[in-house]
Formats: structure tokens, sequence, C-alpha cells
């Protein structure tokens, strides 16, 4: 049987779960939610697959993320196993060629895919990525710059928005 092996994270202040199968990581967290949450979202996407508990798999996961959480990583290198429609997959790639330190609007996305009328759809597919951090929806604002939306919650993406270029 398949195996997602999945671990709490545990970095400074950050508490969050974090998942991956053998083609690569497929589910960060929001910070302090119950075990719960990626429970639930684990078995309805990788149905077939047995959550199993293991740092030492997730061990390279955790270690780009606390360098990038530590300032010293400004891009991800490990791979994703993404489960999502066609529509949310585009987006998600979108949101990966967003660079470091960079903020980019909902309708900028939406131009992006060549869909410029598509700004509410954009916004629930980003609503849906699985992998937080490492593909960088926390760098998509209100055209206006304001903050809205993250499943991680505005706390969340204000800090790696901070951490990222020191100004929200």
């Amino acid at each position: 049987m398949n195996k997602v092996y999945w671990t709490l994270f545990i970095h400074n202040e950050w508490r969050l779960y974090i998942a991956a199968t053998e083609k690569g990581i497929c589910y960060i967290g929001s910070p302090d939610k119950p075990y719960e949450e990626m429970e639930v979202w684990l078995t309805k996407r990788f149905p077939k697959y047995e959550l199993a508990e293991d740092e030492e798999t997730l061990t390279p996961y955790m270690n780009e993320l606390k360098e990038y959480l530590d300032g010293l990583r400004r891009d991800f290198t490990m791979p994703v196993d993404l489960k999502g429609t066609a529509f949310q997959l585009t987006i998600w790639d979108a949101l990966m060629k967003i660079s470091y330190g960079e903020k980019k609007s909902y309708s900028q996305i939406a131009e992006l895919i060549n869909n410029p009328t598509a700004i509410r759809a954009v916004g629930t597919a980003i609503g849906a990525n699985p992998v937080l951090i490492t593909i960088p929806c926390h760098r998509v604002v209100a055209k206006s710059g304001a903050l809205t939306g993250y499943r991680g919650g505005l706390e969340m993406k204000e800090k790696l928005l901070t951490l990222e270029n020191g100004e929200v």
C-alpha cells in the first residue's frame, strides 16, 4: 500500500503538520491546527494511501522549511505531489513563479494564466493550495495591496511577507 508520511514540524514559534508521498511534499498545514485537519484533507485526496508518522522521511523537507523561516533560503528545491483540478494546478504553478519578496494581485494571477475575468476562481484555487509556504500563496494580495484571506490565517501571511521583505 502507498503511504503518506507525516510529522509535526516545530521550529521556533512555528508548529504545523506536514506530509509527503514518495513523489514529494503534498501538504503543509496551518499553524497550530490539529492533526485531524491534515488527516481529513489527506484521506480525501489520497484515499488509497496509508498515513504513517515518519519524521526521518520528512527531514529534507523540514530542513528546507527551517532554512526559509530562518531567512537562509529563498527558493525551494523539494519535489511536490499535488492533487487538484487542472485549473488549480495551473494556478499553483503560477504561484510558484512569484519571486521571493514579490507580491502579485489576484487579477495579476488571472492575467498570468490568460484568463483575466477569472479573478474569483483564482482566489478559490489559491485558497485550496495544499502546500503553504512552498507554493507561495502568501505573496498574493488584493489589488489595493491589502492583505486578504489566507488558509494559514492573516497573521501567518503577515509573518511570511515580513520575513521576505521586512514590510507588509
